[in-house]
């Protein structure tokens, strides 16, 4: 599974700091779990395997030969509702899966664990050491940033970063599983939302402004524009404000490949969305083209920009709504709706919302290069001072 230690780790020494005695259920964004009741049962289970010391995995009970997932193989011998695990296999070709699933002692690897803090520490210092030493010096030089810990950068980016299976799950003598039958599915890609969707009579799963005709099979969400389809069958359509993806059924798995080719071409969709959330609130690119671009920012409620500067673009800041404090050059300015300050190149400009509403900026950019590493900062509330 993709869940990697140190992050794990972190969240086990920082939980430390609040309780001796931290238990830590781990799960993973990606899943829907549709059968709540049973999940809690699950749940309760691992409890107690985990109050008696054992680093617990949850298995999903295998419904096909799926070639998706990583598999477990489990004992037979089941202990208070618990299997010891024999070991963990990578994603099986076809037949290798055909072959789990008729054994039946073979479960799929949900990425779901739960442990007590201080008995994961205790197992990754025997079988990964690097990671507990460098996360726990990261932990130990944490900045709190309002509702945020910000773990130090240098320290945590030099812990090793492997899987847990690899680095602990497959090493540990504590591990056991636990079998869940709890409708849970893995929609880590396009074509899982279109297996767990609800469809229409021509097995269409829309989401969004769509409006079809002639079209079965296919998945179409859009949350951006409408869409608009006609005669077609078996694809995965998903308009963001960003860029439209559009993929037949069977290579829509295939969107890594597509993110590699934007890396290889610099395009810069690879890297960042249209929203952008900063620490103190986010923008969003309503527009842009040759030498120009105009940005809305949404700023929090006591929040601040950095004091800071560009050498290639101006910037023209208009409030939209809310009240502005704006440090332009030697200038201190209060602006309200409707009025707007202009920044010269080379210009030490800020942006403050002192009050308790939200403060709602269009920001218009005009220069030669508008790209986000044309900024200098000199002063900033949330550490990004170079």
């Amino acid at each position: 599974m993709g869940e990697i230690p140190p992050a794990i780790a972190a969240a086990a020494f920082q939980s430390l700091t609040e309780a001796d005695d931290a238990l830590l259920l781990v799960l993973s964004a990606d899943q829907v779990i549709k059968d709540i009741d049973a999940f809690h049962q699950t749940i309760n289970t691992a409890f107690h395997e985990a109050q008696r010391g054992k680093l617990v995995t949850f298995g999903i009970k295998p419904t096909a030969a799926n070639t998706s997932y990583g598999y477990i193989k489990s004992s037979k011998d089941c202990i208070n509702g618990a299997y010891k695990v024999e070991r963990f296999v990578e994603k099986p070709n076809k037949k290798n899966a055909q072959v789990f699933l008729k054994q039946g002692n073979y479960l799929w690897n949900s990425g779901i664990f739960m442990f007590k803090a201080a008995r994961l520490i205790d197992e990754l210092i025997v079988h990964s050491p690097e990671t507990v030493f460098s996360v726990n010096d990261a932990v130990k030089k944490a900045e709190k940033d309002l509702d945020f810990i910000r773990l130090d950068k240098n320290a945590f980016e030099s812990s090793p970063s492997e899987s847990i299976d690899y680095a602990l799950m497959e090493k540990s003598k504590e591990v056991v599983v636990i079998p869940m039958d709890a409708q849970w599915n893995d929609i880590g890609s396009w074509n899982a939302l279109y297996d767990i969707g609800k469809k229409d009579t021509n097995g269409n799963v829309i989401k969004g402004d769509a409006i079809i005709q002639d079209t079965t099979n296919t998945y179409v969400n859009s949350n951006h524009h409408m869409v608009a389809t006609i005669g077609v069958d078996n694809l995965i359509i998903v308009n963001t404000p960003d860029v439209t993806f559009i993929a037949t059924q069977d290579k829509a798995k295939e969107v890594n490949s597509m993110v590699k080719l934007l890396n290889s071409k610099q395009r810069d969709e690879a890297l960042t969305n249209q929203k952008v959330y900063c620490p103190w609130g986010w923008y969003d690119s309503i527009e842009k083209g040759l030498n120009f671009q105009v940005k809305r920012l949404f700023i929090k409620p006591g929040a601040k920009l950095s004091l800071q500067m560009h050498y290639k673009r101006t910037e023209h800041w208009v409030v939209v709504s809310g009240i502005a404090t704006v440090v332009n050059g030697k200038d201190v300015l209060t602006l309200k709706q409707g009025e707007s300050s202009y920044i010269p190149v080379g210009q030490r400009h800020s942006l403050e919302n002192k009050t308790n509403e939200q403060l709602e900026i269009i920001e218009i950019q005009s220069g030669m290069y508008l790209k986000e590493d044309d900024i200098v900062r000199f002063e900033d509330l949330y550490g990004r001072v170079k």
